[in-house]
């Protein structure tokens, strides 16, 4: 499993974007882990899906509330990562407002999540391999901090806990 000070593994999630800037395409665009991590403060936090009940109402809104806190505590971008493909990462992101705010980054074969060492298996539940619930702190692409939920909890990862992390 990552740890703190470990760099983030070479994998690439995509982004849905809907409108053309700053050299990104309409439509799905693949996004190099270390490329668009390096130089940067970057606040991470996974979910195992999108548009889950906890992930839609308590996890994503509070990275959003916070978006302003956070660049004030010199955090570069906020990503959310989810074992989802791009289309529906870019439909969660129209519904949670979070244009601008939260890069919502899609990692359809859980390539991320399973090179973090970070995965959770609900297959029983028929979701297949999925990423745990956690947050990190992510300093020119390595790890600063790691918040990781213990299964079926949201106590750690949350927006506050990360953004007092940032002020640190």
């Amino acid at each position: 499993m990552i740890k703190v000070g470990d760099a983030l593994p070479q994998a690439t999630l995509m982004e849905f974007s809907e409108v053309e800037g700053e050299g990104c395409s309409i439509g799905p665009n693949p996004v190099d882990v270390v490329k668009a991590s390096a130089g940067k403060t970057i606040a991470l936090f996974a979910v195992p899906g999108a548009f889950t009940p906890t992930c839609s109402v308590k996890h994503v809104p509070g990275y959003v509330e916070n978006f302003a806190q956070f660049r004030a505590a010199g955090v570069d971008e906020i990503w959310c990562v989810s074992v989802n493909d791009p289309f529906v990462m870019g439909a969660w992101a129209r519904e949670q407002h979070t244009a601008g705010k939260v890069r919502m980054l899609g990692d359809g074969s859980a390539t991320f999540a399973q090179a973090t060492g970070l995965t959770l298996d609900l297959n029983a539940r028929g979701m297949g391999l999925r990423s745990n619930r956690y947050s990190m702190l992510v300093k020119d692409g390595k790890v600063a901090s790691l918040n990781v939920e213990a299964p079926g909890k949201f106590e750690v990862s949350d927006a506050a806990t990360l953004l007092a992390q940032a002020k640190a």
